[in-house]
Order: C-alpha cells, then structure tokens, then sequence
C-alpha cells in the first residue's frame, strides 16, 4: 500500500521524516497544528520527539494521532540527496 509508513523521524523543527513502504521519503511540517487540539499536548520538543509508527500512521503517547492520509496529501516528497 503507497501510504503505508514504515518508520517516522521527529525533527527539531517539528517536522516529520516519514519513510513509506514504497521506498518513498517525505516531510511533513507538523508547526500549524501544534495550534490545535489535541496536537497542543505534543507542542513541547521533549513531547514531539516520542513520534512512532503505530497502526499505519504516526502517534504520539496521551493517544495523540494524526490521519495517514493527511501525512501522505499534505507532505512533500524528499529527493534522495536530501535524506540524511
């Protein structure tokens, strides 16, 4: 499945560094939605950075989520030099 995340990076900058099954890199700004609940429970770096995979998508403890297909519409493709 294209949208199917195998791993996620939280960035100091509160960005997310997705790899997908595919093989595909992305980015993901998660600074508009630290805003707004409930992604104000994780606006703290310490909070942020406990990012994983779970069921598919990115979560966060305190069942702090975020839809996959908004990772996948909202992100942008990261070219291949650019992955660290």
């Amino acid at each position: 499945m294209r949208n199917e995340r195998r791993d996620v990076t939280p960035t100091d900058e509160f960005e997310l560094m997705l790899v997908y099954a595919n093989g595909e890199h992305r980015r993901f700004d998660m600074r508009p939605l630290l805003a707004l609940e409930p992604w104000t429970r994780i606006a703290a770096p310490a909070a942020f950075k406990l990012a994983r995979v779970e069921y598919g998508t990115v979560v966060w403890p305190g069942n702090v989520d975020i839809a996959p297909e908004t990772l996948l519409l909202d992100s942008h493709l990261v070219k291949s030099a650019d992955v660290a």
